[in-house]
C-alpha cells in the first residue's frame, strides 16, 4: 500500500483516499475503463480478437517475468501450464454450459460461471506448478528448465491421448465466454500483482535470490520457499491465460501449447528485459503485433502463396535475429531490471519514489 500523499500506478494522490478503498482503487478505476472498451470495440470482431491474443501473451510474459527475471529462474515449460489451464477451463465450461444461476441474469451468469471455470484451471495448473517446483527448485542452475520442459512435452502427449480432451483433434464446442473486458481485466491483476511483490519483501527476498542465492540463504531467506510460490503464481497466471484463450478461439489443441510456445513466451521476457513488468508488457504486445505487420507487408509487396504460410515460416528466424541483435547490443534486455517510467526522458514527468 503507498504512503499518503504518493501517487499510484492508477495517478490518484492516496492521500485524498479513505484508508478503506485505498487496496481496491486500481479495481475501481479499471472496471469501468474496461467496460468501456468492450463498447467501443464491440462491432469489430478482428481487433477483439486480435487484443485478446495480446492480451493473453501478456499475462504470459508478466506471469513468467515473476520466476525467469524476479527470482532469477530459468522455466521453459510455461506452455504446459497454460494448457493445463485451457484443457480444465474448457472441460469446465463445457460441462456447466446447460447450467444457469436463476438469481442472475442469463449474460450474468454465464459470466460467473465462466470465473468459475477460469480459477479451476488456474488452481490446477498452480497445483501442477507446486508439484513440478517442489523438488526442482531445491536444486540450483539448470535443473528447473530440464523439468518444465519435461513438463510440458508430458502435458501435451497426456492431451493428446485422452478422449476427454479430445486427443490430437483437439476440444471444441467450448463456449465463447471471453471478451477484451475480461481479458485485460486479468491483465491488469497480473501486473499489479507482480508490482506488489516486486515492491514488498517477498519481492525483495526474490531479488536477493536472483542476485546470489547463496548469499540470501546465509542472510536467513528462505530460498526454496520463496522460489516455490514465486513459481506457482507464475503456473497460476499461465493457467488463467490458458482458460480465457481457450473461450474466444474456436478449437484448442495439443498443437497450440507446444515447446515453441514455451519459448516465445521465454523471448518476450529476454527481449523486454528479466525482472521489468513493462518490459515484458511492451515486448509481448510487440511480437505478438508482429506477424500482424508481416502480413500488410506482404499483402503491400504483393507476395504469391499463403500468407500465413509465408508468415510461419519467417516468424522463429526474425525471434532468432532479434535475440541475437539484442544479445549483442543490450544484452540487459529493452529495459534491464528497470520499469517504463524509470527510463523516460529527464523531461517527461516521472512517478514519485515510493510508487506501488
Amino acid at each position: 500500500m503507498a504512503a499518503p500523499g504518493v501517487t499510484t500506478l492508477t495517478g490518484v494522490d492516496t492521500g485524498r483516499v479513505p484508508p478503506a478503498l485505498r487496496g481496491l482503487l486500481p479495481v475501481l478505476i479499471a472496471v469501468p475503463v474496461l467496460a468501456l472498451a468492450e463498447v467501443l470495440l464491440g462491432s469489430s470482431p478482428f481487433a477483439t480478437y486480435l487484443l485478446s491474443v495480446v492480451g493473453v501473451n501478456i499475462i504470459l510474459a508478466v506471469s513468467l517475468n515473476i520466476v525467469n527475471g524476479m527470482t532469477g529462474q530459468f522455466s521453459i515449460g510455461h506452455a504446459g501450464f497454460m494448457a493445463v489451464g485451457a484443457y480444465i477451463a474448457g472441460v469446465t465450461s463445457l460441462e456447466l454450459k446447460e447450467v444457469a444461476l436463476s438469481f442472475l441474469p442469463v449474460a450474468a451468469s454465464d459470466q460467473v460461471l465462466f470465473t468459475v471455470a477460469l480459477l479451476a484451471g488456474g488452481a490446477c495448473a498452480a497445483l501442477c506448478g507446486f508439484l513440478v517446483g517442489l523438488p526442482s527448485l531445491r536444486l540450483r542452475g539448470d535443473y528447473l528448465a530440464i523439468v518444465t520442459l519435461g513438463f510440458g512435452e508430458i502435458i501435451r502427449v497426456v492431451v493428446q491421448n485422452t478422449e476427454a480432451f479430445g486427443r490430437a483433434l483437439g476440444l471444441s464446442g467450448i463456449p465463447q465466454y471471453s471478451s477484451v473486458a475480461m481479458v485485460y481485466f486479468w491483465v491488469f491483476l497480473v501486473v499489479l500483482v507482480a508490482r506488489r511483490i516486486a515492491g514488498s519483501s517477498h519481492g525483495r527476498s526474490l531479488w536477493a535470490i536472483r542476485e546470489d542465492e547463496v548469499a540470501a540463504e546465509a542472510m536467513g531467506v528462505d530460498t526454496t520457499g520463496y522460489k516455490v510460490r514465486a513459481f506457482v503464481i507464475s503456473s497460476f497466471f499461465a493457467g488463467i491465460a490458458g482458460g480465457l484463450f481457450a473461450h474466444f478461439v474456436p478449437i484448442i489443441n495439443p498443437g497450440s501449447f507446444t515447446f515453441v510456445k514455451s519459448m516465445e513466451i521465454v523471448v518476450m521476457v529476454v527481449l523486454g528485459g528479466l525482472g521489468s513488468s513493462t518490459g515484458a508488457i511492451v515486448a509481448a504486445i510487440f511480437l505478438t503485433l508482429l506477424p500482424e505487420g508481416l502480413r500488410s507487408l506482404f499483402g503491400a509487396l504483393g507476395a504469391e502463396g499463403s500468407l500465413a504460410q509465408k508468415v510461419d515460416q519467417i516468424r522463429m528466424p526474425v525471434y532468432g535475429i532479434l535475440l541475437v541483435v539484442l544479445m549483442l547490443a543490450r544484452p540487459q534486455g529493452l529495459f534491464g531490471t528497470k520499469e517504463l517510467w524509470d527510463v523516460l526522458p529527464r523531461w517527461l514527468p516521472r512517478k514519485k519514489k515510493g510508487l506501488t
